[in-house]
């Protein structure tokens, strides 16, 4: 932008005014700009704007046109110039590229006859540091016909732009913090549940646990009444969620009738007061798939009055879940046979000692014939091999409430709540079956071979003796089995 300056001395004390002012003072001679826009209009020129961004070289041509004729002190003080010839000489220097698009809209705004401009713009001191302005001229009376002075008022809003920058550059920060945080992060209004709590303390009501248990229908419809204002990038990943449009309209899917509890007890926290609150929670993708999540929840400070603005962070720890589950499940099961294992088994006991309900109670010991002897003729392995598939057939036969124990090496245990003898037998004789055709799939193999006792008893106060007697049911059994053995050896 080329501005060409001509000092003018004052002539009257309406000048001196000019000087003296507090704000920054330009007055300039926009003639030869008259002249030239004249031109235009006469050569058929109807949209200035399209015109001069056609062709850059116009605005320069328009720039050219302009004489700076006398500045104020506040000027020379804004832009660090010790003279009006100094800044004159480096306007340049002042009025760089930045002012393209602000000096259009001025040019554009003379065009349209408006006699008066305003626009924002940017400009440089002397010594290279941005100013942030906002200018306004206008043609003064008596001017009109020739805009030959034009007085310009610049503002130096820089300290406000630099606070407006900062400001947007903290809210895309943020934004993208949000955006891409690695955990789910969501944004919610709970204006309307705040207002539902507190129309139930005017109507008296104190106990709101109890309240919830009594009308269930009052957590669905504070569940309704929250509204999620927004959620991250990382949301759509974990749920499964081609766009938060998807995800918005099936929350219902996402969060489901089991998630409920949860989100009760959320809300007797916040009526209790209980702004930042920590639970796990599962959650459905929209797949259909679970997610275990650790959920961070807070009231965002400075709208713990209205709940306006909800802060929710969700931590994938399906995992974690996952982990926890087959830890819990080595601590009750047998891996090698896939039953339960001797701690699930003394466990089981108790819990039986304590229900009467569950008699009468058969329990079937069992004991795997000639493991020792398969053992050391054809390595661990082989008899590991044998256990999975006694493990395989016990599984087999037995179905809740029966559990299935595995309590020693080569022994195994049935519990039968609620199961008599003639039940108990029926189980044997199943059993016995499936070892039949197991023998048949591993006809390769050496045959599987199991000892049985049962024994039945009707209270709590039998149960260590119905053990005892499956027990020795089992060895009198085994007892049967190695003389037959013996027997049929000796013969051979």
């Amino acid at each position: 932008m080329k501005i060409t300056a001509t000092h003018l001395e004052p002539k009257d004390d309406r000048l001196d005014l000019f000087d003296i002012s507090p704000v920054s003072m330009w007055l300039e001679d926009y003639s030869e700009l008259k002249a030239l826009f004249d031109t235009w209009r006469s050569e058929g020129v109807r949209d200035l704007r399209a015109y001069l961004l056609e062709d850059p070289k116009r605005v320069a041509r328009c720039s050219s046109c302009i004489r700076l004729l006398r500045v104020n002190a506040r000027t020379l003080q804004l832009y660090g110039a010790r003279s009006f010839d100094e800044l004159a000489a480096k306007l340049d220097t002042v009025l760089r590229d930045d002012t393209y698009s602000a000096h259009i809209d001025e040019l554009e705004q003379l065009w349209l006859g408006e006699g008066r401009f305003q626009s924002k713009t940017v400009n440089y001191t002397l010594d290279g540091r941005r100013l942030d302005l906002l200018l306004r001229g206008v043609v003064l009376p008596g001017h009109d016909q020739h805009w030959d002075r034009v007085l310009v008022v610049v503002e130096d809003i820089t300290s406000l732009e630099t606070a407006r920058r900062q400001l947007t550059a903290s809210e895309e920060y943020a934004r993208g913090l949000f955006e891409n945080a690695p955990v789910s992060l969501w944004v919610a209004d709970y204006s309307s549940i705040r207002q539902l709590l507190s129309d139930l303390r005017l109507l008296g009501i104190t106990d709101f646990r109890t309240f919830t248990e009594v009308h269930p229908e009052f957590i669905e419809r504070c569940f309704h009444e929250k509204r999620i204002l927004d959620v991250n990038h990382h949301t759509l990943t974990l749920l499964k969620a081609p766009s938060k449009l998807t995800l918005l309209q099936n929350l219902d899917e996402v969060f489901r009738d089991d998630m409920r509890y949860q989100f009760r007890e959320q809300i007797i926290d916040l009526w209790e007061g209980v702004l930042f609150q920590k639970r796990e929670l599962t959650a459905h993708a929209l797949d259909g798939s679970v997610v275990h999540t650790h959920l961070q929840f807070w009231v965002a400070p400075g709208h713990e009055e209205k709940w306006d603005q909800v802060l929710l962070a969700f931590t994938d720890i399906t995992a974690r879940k996952k982990a926890e589950s087959y830890l819990e499940y080595l601590g009750q099961h047998d891996v090698l046979s896939g039953l339960k294992n001797r701690a699930f088994f003394t466990d089981e006991i108790e819990r039986l000692r304590r229900k009467k309900d569950q008699y009468p109670l058969t329990a079937i010991v069992l004991d795997m014939n000639n493991l020792k002897q398969i053992n050391d003729e054809s390595g661990h392995a082989a008899g590991d091999g044998m256990l999975r598939r006694c493990g395989e057939v016990i599984s087999q036969a037995v179905e809740k409430p029966a559990h299935a124990s595995r309590t020693g090496g080569d022994e195994f245990i049935i519990l039968m709540p609620g199961a008599d003898e003639t039940t108990g037998l029926r189980m044997m004789d199943d059993i016995q079956k499936l070892i039949a055709l197991n023998n048949q799939y591993h006809a390769a193999q050496p045959a599987l071979s199991i000892s049985m006792g049962m024994a039945t008893c009707s209270s709590p106060d039998g149960l260590d003796d119905m053990l005892r007697r499956a027990d020795l049911a089992m060895y009198e059994q085994k007892r049967a089995y190695r003389e037959s053995a013996e027997g049929s050896s000796a013969a051979r």
